[in-house]
């Protein structure tokens, strides 16, 4: 079975990538392992720490050391189990499906689908771990992370007439951004700014997102590389409200 799961809709012709369910359930199944085994060595560290003399959170290894056994085991046990499922589910839920189809694109995430329709899209391409679509005007229609394989991904969109590019055409354009850096659009300092220290605490990829759809609505593509930031010029800005 392929790494990954492609299922061709006749009906509509529409290609669908995605983590195939056997990878889900094994990644479930170490999750559970591993939740088990968390359960397991804190019974141990209870029974440590109440032996010691001083120690900090004794009172609460005390407690949970008065639990009777096997009591005490099974709930640690199936705690962590039931933990590590919730972790993985979260997981699951997170990832990113492509939909790819001779009318449009529909990518989905946390239960939430963008759909870009066919004529939008000049070019797409995997920067590192990132799937991308750019427009005809050289903006971003699209940045999302995906552990899709890109055989896979090249493949589906090259099957329905779209152009996949082995790389970023734009990739010597982009400049590493400092703090008040020239030739960039009036405000986008200021936000490249609140993104710089969203990235240095790793805060949610929500807000990050967010102030990506401001940048571009002002002209400017931007791309993460560890905790950096490299832009560059892309699409024309939209007009301040009247």
């Amino acid at each position: 079975m392929d790494d990954l799961t492609a299922r061709r809709h006749r009906m509509d012709k529409t290609t669908v990538l995605a983590q195939p369910a056997w990878m889900s359930a094994l990644v479930h199944a170490v999750l559970m392992l591993v939740g088990a085994g968390a359960g397991w060595l804190i019974k141990i560290l209870a029974g440590w720490l109440v032996t010691l003399p001083w120690a900090p959170m004794q009172g609460a290894a005390r407690l949970l050391t008065s639990v009777p056994e096997p009591w005490l085991t099974v709930g640690l046990l199936a705690a962590g189990t039931v933990l590590g499922l919730v972790v993985g589910l979260i997981a699951r839920y997170e990832e990113l499906s492509v939909a790819v189809s001779s009318e449009r694109i529909t990518l989905t995430r946390n239960g939430k689908g963008q759909e870009i329709a066919r004529d939008r899209i000049t070019q797409a391409f995997l920067d590192g771990k990132e799937l991308v679509l750019l427009g005809g005007d050289g903006s971003e229609l699209a940045r999302e992370a995906s552990d899709l394989e890109a055989r896979r991904l090249a493949d589906a969109f090259r099957a329905h007439g779209y152009t996949w590019a082995d790389e970023d055409p734009y990739k010597d354009d982009f400049r590493r951004w400092v703090p008040d850096m020239p030739g960039l659009p009036h405000g986008a300092n200021a936000l490249l700014k609140a993104r710089a220290q969203l990235l240095e605490k790793k805060k949610s990829t929500t807000d990050l997102r967010e102030l990506r759809e401001e940048l571009a609505a002002l002209g400017v593509v931007v791309r993460d590389e560890k905790r950096g930031q490299y832009w560059r010029n892309g699409g024309a800005a939209k007009p301040a409200a009247q």
